[in-house]
């Protein structure tokens, strides 16, 4: 199979790729990807428990198959740079194992980026009761029906029919799979919740869904998979089902290419506060515990922030939520969202609450799965997968008290109290926004030099004529301000 003309990528210092299949899958779904990256990097694709030549072996948790592959990697000694590419069933292993590796483990140190192909996410895989109780029957039947039924599972879940000799290497994959493997994976497997354990990853990710996947697509990877990931990148694949590492292998090795050769991934950058305001909040005008709590502000959020009341996922609705209400343009930006875990998970609020809503946690939570649960109600994918218009709509509903889907989560929250929480959640985003000194410097507030440690020898405001500021007041603020701009 020639190179495509993508991947003739430089790399200085050779890798290592670990590759992980779907579920019914092998290691021989790999092939048309390690033949196009050739001399790019070695490749080393491993059967998961109860797969391909490792269909005899145990062990079908997330943990026991994370622990086989520790082992293999350790096996094939990937040098002091490797990658992992994960597909489906795989991807949330590579998950467990990437959580692993951040956290120091030894045998996988060197870890240095991640692929996710239709990615089982660490949240339990979105799948119908049906469709698990469907798959697991067939997997035990007669040798008639399982031909049959692993033929419709390989053609149901390929964007377009897959050409020959893939597709009958597909079937027989599924049909030397471990049937006690396989009904593992649907029964428990892929409703492990890892979310918590996963928490989010600092390792560069580029994350891939088809736009024909059904369950695992694109937007299901933008919604449960990405939130995971601080250094992530969503790649969406126009017309590919979910075998994408059989379907789309060109594209597969060039994303893998582009990853392992350091083409580097966006960073949001920490606003920058205006020297000459930086220079008055140093200045003996603003009293000790002002000033600390000012620079304390200025300081650049947690890329890789950890919350602490919601979890990943959550935090990135919330994320989405606060850009729909205060957007902030350009990569100079408040993470206002972490900022509210930070003081939902500390209990520091403003010491009221309305008496409909719970517990601002409770409540933050509570609104967060009902506004979910309404944009599948009403779209069909959750909020996370809409574009800003369909979010703004919901929004605007929630603001108007208008009921947003008849069959909301029992722990949800009515109309009228997903309105008052609106109402609140509008509230923090301003303040924090507006106690940002760059946002302060941004909107020329001088109030804050207004007395010192001694302010009995220091005057405040004296001049009172338009146009005619303090002495000490900096001039210029807003020009010289670089923080992106916001509004609505």
């Amino acid at each position: 199979m020639p190179n495509s003309p993508a991947l003739h990528t430089t790399i200085s210092d050779p890798c290592t790729v670990v590759c992980l299949h779907f579920l019914g899958g092998s290691t021989r779904e790999w092939e048309p990807v390690t033949a196009l990256l050739d001399d790019l990097a070695r490749v080393v694709a491993l059967d998961l428990p109860g797969f391909g030549d490792a269909a005899a072996v145990s062990g079908y948790s997330v943990e026991a198959m994370a622990d086989h592959v520790a082992a293999g990697i350790a096996a094939s000694d990937p040098g002091g740079r490797w990658y992992l590419a994960g597909h489906s069933m795989g991807a949330k292993v590579a998950l467990a194992l990437a959580r692993r590796a951040e956290n120091g483990a030894p045998d996988l140190a060197g870890l240095a980026g991640l692929v996710l192909l239709g990615g089982s996410p660490p949240s339990p895989e979105p799948m119908s009761d049906d469709k698990r109780r469907e798959m697991m029957e067939w997997i035990s039947a007669d040798a008639e029906t399982r031909c049959r039924k692993a033929g419709e599972f390989i053609d149901q879940n390929a964007g377009a029919p897959l050409g020959e000799p893939l597709r009958t290497r597909a079937v027989e994959d599924v049909l030397r799979a471990s049937p006690a493997a396989w009904t593992a994976w649907l029964r428990d497997g892929s409703r492990e919740d890892w979310s918590r354990r996963i928490g989010i990853l600092r390792i560069p990710a580029v994350v891939v869904g088809g736009t024909e996947d059904a369950d695992l697509g694109a937007a299901a990877q933008k919604a449960l998979t990405l939130p995971h990931l601080a250094n992530g990148r969503l790649v969406s694949l126009d017309g590919a089902g979910h075998l994408l590492p059989l379907e789309r292998p060109e594209a597969v090795a060039s994303l893998i290419a582009n990853l392992v050769s350091g083409e580097p991934l966006p960073k949001s950058e920490a606003p920058t506060v205006p020297e000459p305001y930086r220079a008055l909040i140093e200045s003996d005008r603003v009293n000790t515990r002002l000033r600390a709590a000012l620079l304390a502000r200025t300081e650049p959020d947690d890329p890789v922030y950890q919350p602490g009341c919601l979890d990943p996922v959550e935090l990135a609705q919330l994320r989405a939520v606060v850009d729909r209400v205060l957007p902030q343009d350009g990569m100079s930006r408040i993470d206002i969202a972490a900022r509210i875990d930070a003081r939902l998970a500390a209990g520091s609020g403003d010491g009221w609450r309305f008496a409909k809503l719970p517990a601002d946690g409770a409540a933050y939570r509570a609104a967060l799965r009902t506004l979910d649960a309404a944009a599948r109600s009403v779209h069909g994918m959750r909020f996370l997968g809409l574009d800003g218009g369909a979010q703004d709509a919901l929004l605007t509903a929630v603001a108007s008290s208008e009921p947003l889907c008849p069959d909301g989560p029992e722990d949800g929250l009515d109309a009228e109290a997903m309105s008052l929480w609106f109402e609140d959640l509008r509230s923090d985003a301003v303040r924090i926004y507006l106690a940002h000194p760059a946002s302060l410097a941004r909107i020329g507030f001088s109030g804050i030099g207004a007395g010192g440690d001694d302010a009995e020898t220091l005057e405040g405001f004296v001049r009172v004529g338009i146009a005619d500021p303090e002495p000490w007041e900096p001039s210029a603020l807003k020009k010289s301000s670089t923080l992106g701009e916001a509004g609505r």
